[in-house]
């Protein structure tokens, strides 16, 4: 996927979360499912996860190389990097669990701050990706707890694919 796809597909998947995010009751913010994630927990899940990747980018390029190497395989496509990211997270649901068993929910007063500090990560997402060069969006390298290391193209797809997931499984819970 080309860089301007892959911002063009950021925006797409976040613009879904946050239209549906509008017409989500406040309620429901903080309630969910029996042994399920409340929606405030998606969404903080979605922006920690949107901070560290942006802490990450804005790291110099001779760090990350010298951190985490460089690939020496061609980027997957978005589908191959959904796939892989299902496969590892069906395989391992008690390690993901455990990744993510302190997160609190966050207060229905925070909800508005939350959803604009997740729109603004994806912004800055969205603008540290257009200023990489194509050559160090597939040769750098970035760590995934599940998923082991991912060029930076490969990650930042990902990401696009995590907000839908995690909107997916809103959807589906209520």
């Amino acid at each position: 996927m080309k860089k301007q796809q892959i911002i063009e597909v950021l925006e797409e998947k976040h613009k879904d979360l946050f239209l549906w995010l509008e017409n989500h009751p406040d309620q429901k913010w903080m309630d969910g499912p029996d042994q399920k994630w409340t929606t405030g927990q998606h969404i903080l899940h979605l922006e920690n996860s949107a901070k560290l990747l942006n802490k990450a980018l804005s790291m110099p390029k001779f760090l990350l190389k010298y951190k985490f190497g460089t690939s020496n395989r061609t980027s997957r496509t978005y589908e191959e990097v959904a796939k892989r990211y299902n496969e590892r997270l069906a395989e391992n649901q008690e390690r993901a669990k455990k990744f993510n068993q302190d997160l609190k929910t966050p207060d229905i007063e925070k909800k508005y701050q939350l959803i604009s500090k997740l729109q603004i990560l994806n912004k800055k997402l969205q603008y540290k990706t257009n200023k990489l060069k194509d050559k160090d969006l597939d040769t750098l390298l970035l760590p995934h707890p599940l998923m082991g290391k991912m060029t930076v193209r490969e990650i930042i797809m990902w990401s696009a694919y995590h907000t839908d997931h995690h909107l997916d499984i809103l959807k589906k819970n209520y």
